[in-house]
């Protein structure tokens, strides 16, 4: 059995602590970063993190304004660019050269961004139900709930507006998959009331004229270059569609694609079928970068 993660915490570049899970492991082997959605912590990662450690360190970020991460002082921060930037700023710290990422949604763009800006270092990834084209539809959702305040006295008060409002994202889950959801999702407050585990104020970027504006994600994703990838699909995804899944596919030279039927975004990696998949995507990692 893998041993209990330890709580790691770095400075960005402009003053803010950051936290992490780190999960020990074989230090011969790749390295593995998690890194989470927009409005989502370590937590996330919990058990997949649990299965890879010990083979291999596991870290687990919080971006800044998550979970134990301290708040921006300025909320234009909230933006990937800066997020792959303190991201940037751990690996230095650790000197940690190569490294397989796994992100998801916001995650994965922020692993694209670093392929660009540190070329050769990510050494595999896991793109899971992201890519450089986000559905309109999808971002309109997201629009809509970002950055609400969300407040209930009881944790399974919490369970039941999830399943309520993402029942269609998850419909074979029972309530005991939404609790443990609001678990990862949410906290408890001084008030003794459950809240939201992230500053409100990663919604004001999205309020900014022209925040669509972005680089050409076609290119960065190519920055990702020879690096085995692994990306994972929605079956019912309003994030990342079929056609530009099936393009990523085509533009990377050594990618796999794993489509989760019946979910929409995004599939937790506890999926049948994804824990495979990984074990190949860290294997071909592996003998890649064991002949570059």
């Amino acid at each position: 059995m893998a041993a209990a993660p330890q709580d790691m915490f770095w400075w960005s570049r402009d003053g803010l602590r950051l936290h992490a899970r780190d999960y020990p492991g074989d230090e011969r082997a790749l390295p593995v970063l998690c890194m989470p959605g927009l409005t989502r912590n370590a937590r996330d990662y919990a058990a997949p993190a649990a299965r890879l450690a010990g083979a291999r360190r596991v870290i687990a970020i919080e971006f800044r304004g998550r979970g134990e991460s301290a708040y921006a002082k300025d909320p234009m921060t909230y933006v990937p660019l800066t997020y792959a930037q303190d991201v940037t700023a751990l690996l230095d710290e650790l000197a940690i050269d190569r490294f397989v990422a796994i992100g998801t949604s916001l995650g994965g763009i922020v692993t694209m961004l670093l392929a660009a800006m540190l070329p050769g270092r990510v050494a595999g990834a896991l793109l899971n139900d992201i890519g450089p084209v986000i559905e309109p539809d999808g971002l309109t959702r997201i629009r809509g709930y970002v950055g609400k305040s969300s407040v209930f006295p009881t944790w399974m008060h919490a369970a039941r507006a999830l399943a309520e409002s993402n029942a269609d994202i998850y419909p074979a889950w029972e309530m005991e998959d939404w609790l443990a959801m609001a678990k990862r999702l949410y906290r408890l407050n001084s008030a003794g009331r459950i809240v939201l585990d992230y500053d409100l104020k990663i919604a004001e970027p999205f309020r900014v004229p022209g925040a669509e504006s972005a680089p050409d994600m076609w290119r960065v994703l190519a920055a990702l270059g020879k690096a085995p990838v692994l990306v994972v699909r929605g079956g019912a995804s309003d994030i990342l569609s079929e056609a530009t899944a099936a393009r990523m596919i085509e533009t990377l030279p050594d990618a796999e694609l794993l489509t989760v039927p019946g979910v929409g975004h995004a599939p937790t990696l506890d999926e049948p079928g994804v824990d495979e998949a990984i074990a190949r995507l860290l294997a071909r990692a592996a003998r890649e970068h064991a002949g570059g």
